[in-house]
């Protein structure tokens, strides 16, 4: 999956709005063409989002609100939220759309997309419960605090700014309690499930001794240049904000979650139950696929695909000379020790060995590449039980911070060595590294473009991304190659299985008993698996259709163009533009290839 911190402050930190009131700034300036308009408009909504949004803004590497944290899920904010958006949508339909350039007129239906989609999502309580095990604001400011994240360590204010904004994070914490007592009295509550998960990672950082907890790190690792007045200052003052702000505010929302909430959560896991759920997940599916395809139809692509796949799977068991059936073939692959590692360090130095000659083999595919680093970490240890195989964060365009690669080494006998390649394609090279990096380092693109997002084209390029294996020169070892297609295989049965939970009414353990029967799954990654889909309806068929779509445009583009095509054209022509809609993408390719002829 790509980056999981853009993705928290996605579903937590909501699009917002400043104070600036809609007659200030509602007329077009009539001495601007449609154009210089336009670009103002951009600008100014970026600018007005930074500021009401810090954490996106530090994020991107702008630390001039650092020492702040929106309470996003308070009602003043929601609504400013709204106000915002109807204000800039209002105002972008004043612009005359056929005076734009081609790219203009891209940025203009994208960030009418983007208003109006956030606008139909406000009708959804996504607010009456916004943790979970798997995106939760408690993890989120975890890693934050710890000097792991984005909030930089590095000078006096950066200690300073952070002081700041854990005093509003235990503010945050209240609304998110009073949000989710709101939810109780309203019957929309999350699956208790996926609350007894995230309890014990909540009560994780509450320690009795200041310097066990993982906010202490800073301290700990505290730059030499500080002087000793300061490091005394800001040694006690870290201390005293441990002690008594962050410790309290976990202890709140875990006495909340163990004393009110848990009793009071669903034991229901999909979406359909909630009120007007139907409705909601349709939304979902669209938000998240960029299409108009119902549940019942995805639902069928990935029953199609499994047995697509499986088909190829064959082709490798004869290849290595396995006698029996797929099914006793997912259980070798996952029990016999030759697979995997006996150290969580090992698989980690394994993805790190892979970087340079995965790089190197990417030259043949690609012209265009990210300037910005990379380095490979391992998942923090209270977070890992639940998280995903791999996620990628990525870095800042200036350079001064690198795009990370999470490796989850949880249970390392779960973790199989030939699932490695396809996992490194798809959150490094050529995968979210490439596509992140090389649309945040693209100053062409105004700022919504270059830091904004659509996840069937972000996670549908990560899958490609893994497609390209034998192209690239990788899944040479016919294992590393099960391993690809295990991963497509897992994209495949992600369709079947969140459209089953969330439309179709399965339960947790048909999810489960559908994954163990269909692919080579340990019980971990299965049950951490099924429960994300719980948690974030919809996310998961991302993945499947982005690509399958993707491929589709590259294959008719390969048709008309003939020898004239050149997959680095391509693949530039794709990334250079950032993220978009399918359909978007599907009519910028085929201009391409008029072009071409």
């Amino acid at each position: 999956m790509k980056n999981p911190a853009a993705a928290m402050l996605a579903a937590v930190f909501l699009v917002a709005a400043c104070g600036e009131s809609q007659e200030q700034t509602a007329t077009v300036a009539p001495e601007l063409n449609s154009a210089e308009a336009l670009q103002e408009l951009f600008a100014e909504h970026f600018e007005r989002d930074l500021e009401l949004n810090p954490l996106n803004a530090t994020f991107i590497g702008d630390h001039r609100y650092n020492d702040r944290m929106a309470n996003s899920n308070s009602p003043e904010y929601i609504a400013e939220a709204t106000a915002m958006d109807e204000e800039f949508l209002e105002r972008l339909l004043q612009i005359d759309r056929t005076q734009l350039e081609y790219q203009d007129q891209l940025s203009y239906d994208l960030f009418r997309i983007n208003r109006e989609q956030s606008l139909e999502g406000n009708q959804y309580p996504f607010h009456l419960q916004p943790i979970n095990q798997f995106y939760s604001m408690t993890n989120f400011f975890v890693q934050l605090g710890s000097g792991t994240s984005a909030h930089p360590f590095k000078s006096v204010k950066d200690y300073e700014d952070f002081l700041s904004r854990a005093d509003q994070f235990s503010i945050n914490i209240d609304q998110v309690i009073s949000n989710m007592k709101e939810g109780m009295n309203q019957g929309v509550t999350q699956p208790r499930i996926l609350m007894q998960k995230l309890l014990p990672q909540v009560d994780a950082h509450i320690v009795d001794d200041v310097q066990d907890s993982n906010f202490y790190s800073p301290v700990s690792n505290m730059p030499e240049d500080f002087s000793d007045e300061d490091r005394t200052r800001l040694t006690a003052a870290y201390e005293d904000k441990i002690t008594n702000t962050i410790i309290p505010a976990y202890q709140r929302i875990s006495n909340f979650l163990g004393d009110e909430y848990l009793g009071a959560a669903r034991e229901t896991v999909g979406l359909y139950a909630q009120p007007n759920g139907a409705d909601w997940y349709a939304y979902m599916v669209r938000l998240r696929t960029t299409t108009d395809m119902t549940p019942d139809e995805i639902h069928q692509i990935g029953l199609n695909e499994v047995a697509r796949i499986h088909e190829e799977m064959h082709g490798v068991m004869q290849e290595v000379g396995f006698e029996g059936s797929l099914k006793e073939f997912f259980e070798f692959v996952n029990t016999d020790d030759r697979f995997f590692y006996d150290e969580a360090e090992e698989l980690i130095q394994g993805y790190r060995d892979m970087s340079d000659h995965i790089t190197e083999l990417s030259k043949n595919l690609f012209d265009v590449m990210p300037k910005t680093s990379f380095e490979v970490r391992r998942v923090e240890p209270f977070r890992e039980a639940s998280a995903a195989g791999g996620s990628y964060q990525s870095g800042t365009p200036d350079g001064s911070r690198p795009g990370i690669f999470y490796a989850n080494a949880y249970n390392i006998k779960a973790r199989g060595k030939w699932a490695m390649e396809s996992l490194f394609l798809h959150e490094a090279i050529p995968g979210h590294h490439f596509q992140i990096m090389i649309q945040r380092e693209n100053e062409s693109l105004p700022g919504f473009r270059r830091f904004g997002g659509f996840t069937a084209y972000s996670e549908g390029w990560g899958l490609y991304a893994e497609s390209l294996g034998k192209e690239l020169g990788v899944y040479t070892d016919p294992y590393q190659y099960f391993g690809g297609l295990n991963a497509e295989l897992w994209r495949s049965i992600r369709l079947v299985v969140d459209t089953g939970l969330h439309a179709k009414q399965w339960s947790r353990q048909d999810v489960l008993d559908y994954m163990y029967a269909n692919s080579a799954v340990a019980e971990a990654r299965a049950v951490a698996e099924a429960e994300r889909f719980m948690a974030i309806p919809g996310q998961a068929l991302a993945y499947k259709v982005g690509q399958l779509k993707i491929r589709e445009i590259r294959n008719k583009a390969e048709a008309v163009l003939g020898e004239n095509f050149n997959v680095k054209d391509f693949h530039t022509e794709v990334l250079k533009d950032g993220p978009m809609p399918l359909s978007m993408l599907e009519s910028k390719i085929d201009r391409w290839v008029r072009s071409q002829l």
